[in-house]
C-alpha cells in the first residue's frame, strides 16, 4: 500500500510539474505583470493626489510641482517607445553603432535645453511652446504650429506607439497564443487595453500621476534594459561576459564603428554636425511633447536638473537601444527574416522565463508612457490654443480642464481605432510620418531661435518661412536622392535667410521687446548646471572615441 501511495505521489508530482513548466510560467508571468503594473499605479496615484486636476495648470502641467528626478523620468519615458527599442536595435543589427547618434548626440541638444531654452520659456511665462510663438509673433503663426503638432501626434505618433508597442509585446510574450487568437487580433487587443489604461492615467491624475509612474518605469527600464546586453554577451561568450565582447571585436569590429559613411542610409557622418544636430534641437528644445514636462517643474532649478539628468541617460541609453542589435547579429547571423526581429528574438533567447512578467511590465511602461505623454501634449495644445480662444472664450479654468479631459478621451479613442490599421502598411506609414515631420521641424526651430535673438523678426516673415520650407522640402523629396538629414543641413540655413530677409524687406516699426517679470516660477538657476553640462559634452565625445577606429572598432 505504501508503494502504491508513493507511485501516486510521483504521478501527481509529474502532472503538476508538467503543467507548471508549460502553463504555470505563463500564469506566473501574468500575475507578476499585473501586480507590478498595479503597484506602480497605486504608488503614482498616492503621490499625485496632492495636485488637483480640475484646473488647467493642475491637469496639463502637474500644478508646476515636479522635481528634477520626476521631470527626468517622465521625459525619458515619453521619449522612449518600443519603436525606438526595436527600430534602433534593428538598424544596428543591419549597420552597427552609427545608429547611436540618435541617442548620444541628443545629449548636446538637451544641454542647450537646460541652459538656453528653458530659462527663456520660463522667463516669458509660457505654458506651451506655441504660447511663445504667439507672444513673439502672432496667433495665426501659433495656430499653424499647434495644428501641425496635433495632426502629427493624433494621426501618426499615437497610433504608431500603440501598434509598434503592441506588436513587440505580442512577439515577445505570445499573447495571441495565450488567448488563442490571430496575431492582429492580439495586437488590436493590446493596443486597446494600453490606450484605455493610458487614458485612465490622465483622467485620474493628469500629468503628475503619469510623471510619478514614469519615474518608476524609467528606473526599471534602465535596469532591465541593461540586463539584456549583459545576458546577451554572456550567451555569446558561453557564460563569460568578457569573452562575448571579445567575440564581437574579433568577428564584427566594423559594427562597433559609430562613424557612418558619407552615403550611409542611416546616419551619414557629416550630418552629425548639421542635420542631426538641428533635428535634435527641434525634438528636445521645441517639441511640445518633451518641453511640456520640463515646464511643469516647480522652479528653473528643478527643470534644469531634470533636463541634465536626461542628458546622461541618453548617452548610456545607447547600450540597450543600439548595442543589443550587434549582439543579436553575432548570435543569429543572417537567420532573422527582418532586422526589426533582432531585439525581440534576443530577449526571448537570453531572458529566463521566470522573469518574463517583470520585463513585460517594463515594456508595457515604455508603451504607456510614450502614449500618455503625447496624448497629454495633444490635449494641452487643442484646449489652450483652439478651445479657449476660439470655441469658448469665456471658459472658466475648471471648464478648460473639463474640455481637456474630453479631448483626451476623443484623441485616445481615435488613436486606438487607427492603431491596428497600421499593420496594413507599417513601414510605409512610418516613412511618411518621418517625412511629414521634416515639413515643419526646421522652420519651427528657426522661428523660435530667431524669436529669442532677432528683435526685427516679423510674424509675416515667420509665415513665409513656413511656406517656403514646405515647397523646398517637397522639391527635395520629389527630385533629389539624398538622405533627409542632408536636407535639414541645408534648409535650416535657408529658413534663417528667408526669415531674416523678409523681415528686412517688410520691417516692423520698432524692435520687438518681451514683457518683463511674467515668469510663474522661481528663476534661480541650478548652481551645478555648467560643470554638469561640461561633463555631459565630454562624455559624448568620449563615447564616440570609444566606438571608433581608435577605440573598440580598431
Amino acid at each position: 500500500m505504501k508503494q502504491n501511495n508513493n507511485n501516486c505521489f510521483v504521478s501527481i508530482f509529474e502532472i503538476c510539474h508538467r503543467h507548471t513548466t508549460k502553463g504555470g510560467l505563463v500564469i506566473l508571468s501574468l500575475i507578476t505583470f499585473i501586480m507590478i503594473v498595479g503597484a506602480i499605479w497605486l504608488f503614482a496615484y498616492t503621490r499625485s493626489r496632492s495636485v488637483k486636476t480640475d484646473s488647467a495648470e493642475g491637469y496639463f502641467l502637474a500644478g508646476r510641482s515636479l522635481t528634477g528626478i520626476t521631470i527626468a523620468g517622465t521625459i525619458i519615458m515619453t521619449n522612449l517607445s518600443t519603436e525606438q527599442i526595436v527600430g534602433q536595435n534593428g538598424q544596428s543589427y543591419a549597420s552597427g553603432m552609427e545608429v547611436m547618434a540618435w541617442e548620444v548626440t541628443s545629449a548636446i541638444a538637451i544641454v542647450l535645453l537646460a541652459l538656453v531654452f528653458l530659462p527663456k520659456y520660463l522667463k516669458y511665462g509660457v505654458d506651451t511652446v506655441t504660447d511663445f510663438i504667439e507672444s513673439r509673433y502672432d496667433k495665426t503663426t501659433k495656430r499653424i504650429a499647434s495644428f501641425l503638432f496635433i495632426f502629427t501626434y493624433m494621426t501618426s505618433f499615437l497610433p504608431v506607439v500603440l501598434y509598434s508597442g503592441s506588436l513587440v509585446f505580442n512577439q515577445i510574450f505570445a499573447v495571441d497564443q495565450l488567448l488563442g487568437v490571430e496575431p492582429l487580433t492580439a495586437v488590436a487587443f493590446i493596443a486597446g487595453l494600453t490606450g484605455l489604461i493610458g487614458l485612465l492615467y490622465l483622467l485620474m491624475g493628469g500629468l503628475r500621476l503619469s510623471a510619478f509612474s514614469d519615474t518608476v518605469y524609467g528606473i526599471a527600464l534602465l535596469v532591465g534594459g541593461l540586463t539584456i546586453p549583459v545576458l546577451g554577451l554572456m550567451a555569446l561568450g558561453d557564460g563569460n561576459f568578457f569573452r562575448g565582447m571579445e567575440t564581437i571585436q574579433a568577428n564584427t569590429p566594423e559594427k562597433l564603428n559609430s562613424i557612418g559613411a558619407i552615403d550611409s542610409a542611416y546616419v551619414p557622418w557629416p550630418t552629425l554636425f548639421l542635420g542631426m544636430f538641428f533635428n535634435n534641437l527641434f525634438f528636445w528644445c521645441t517639441n511640445q511633447m518633451i518641453v511640456q514636462k520640463a515646464l511643469a517643474g516647480r522652479n528653473l532649478k528643478e527643470s534644469q536638473k531634470g533636463a541634465l539628468y536626461v542628458g546622461f541617460f541618453k548617452i548610456f541609453g545607447a547600450l540597450f537601444l543600439v548595442f543589443p542589435g550587434i549582439i543579436a547579429f553575432n548570435l543569429f547571423g543572417g537567420e532573422l527574416r527582418t532586422a526589426d526581429n533582432a531585439y525581440p528574438r534576443l530577449v526571448t533567447e537570453v531572458l529566463p522565463p521566470s522573469v518574463e512578467g517583470i520585463f513585460a511590465a517594463i515594456i508595457f511602461g515604455a508603451i504607456l508612457s510614450s502614449f500618455v505623454g503625447a496624448l497629454n501634449a495633444t490635449a494641452t495644445l487643442f484646449t489652450l490654443d483652439f478651445y479657449k480662444p476660439l470655441i469658448k472664450k469665456d471658459a472658466s479654468d475648471r471648464q478648460v480642464a473639463r474640455a481637456g479631459k474630453l479631448i483626451t478621451v476623443i484623441v485616445a479613442l481615435i488613436a486606438i481605432l487607427i492603431a491596428p490599421l497600421i499593420s496594413f502598411a507599417p513601414s510605409g506609414l512610418y516613412n511618411v510620418v518621418q517625412s511629414f515631420n521634416g515639413l515643419y521641424s526646421m522652420p519651427l526651430l528657426v522661428i523660435i531661435i530667431l524669436g529669442f535673438y532677432f528683435k526685427y523678426g516679423t510674424a509675416f516673415a515667420a509665415k513665409v518661412t513656413f511656406i517656403t520650407h514646405v515647397v523646398l522640402y517637397g522639391i527635395f523629396w520629389l527630385f533629389m536622392d539624398y538622405h533627409y538629414l542632408y536636407a535639414f543641413s541645408v534648409l535650416f540655413f535657408v529658413d534663417i535667410l528667408v526669415l531674416w530677409l523678409v523681415s528686412r524687406l517688410k520691417p516692423i516699426d520698432k524692435p520687438f521687446e518681451f514683457q518683463e517679470n511674467i515668469n510663474k516660477v522661481d528663476m534661480t538657476p541650478w548652481k551645478h548646471r555648467k560643470w554638469v553640462s561640461a561633463v555631459i559634452i565630454i562624455t559624448v565625445v568620449a563615447t564616440y572615441l570609444l566606438f571608433s577606429p581608435i577605440g573598440l572598432a580598431g
